[in-house]
């Protein structure tokens, strides 16, 4: 009777250690083709800091172009001014030579 118990015992424990086997090779092809959330939140996250960063760079090559735009506009604007100034006082001059050759007729 020791000998068939022994046997029967044998028998469950191969039983349990083959169900333990194939559960640790099936979990072992889970792992393996189960995609890693964890990295691609950390990639994401990685990418979304840098961004971060690289608009904060623009950000400051945008202000120094506006402040370039804007002394640049500066100088076109008194330039015109210059020159509406020198043509309004042609034009004046004009119109008061042809105001004084119309009043001597």
């Amino acid at each position: 009777m020791e000998k068939k118990s022994d046997n029967k015992l044998l028998r469950i424990f191969a039983v349990i250690g083959i169900v333990a086997a194939v559960a640790a090779i099936a979990y072992a092809i889970y792992k393996f083709f189960t995609p890693d959330y964890l990295e691609d939140f950390e990639d994401d996250f990685d990418d979304d800091f840098d961004d971060y960063f690289e608009d904060e760079d623009e950000d400051d090559k945008t202000a120094e172009a506006k402040d370039t735009v804007k002394e640049k506009a500066e100088k076109v604007r008194d330039k015109v001014v210059d020159v509406t100034e020198d043509v309004k006082e042609k034009v004046n001059g004009v119109v008061d030579d042809v105001k004084e050759k119309v009043s001597d007729k």
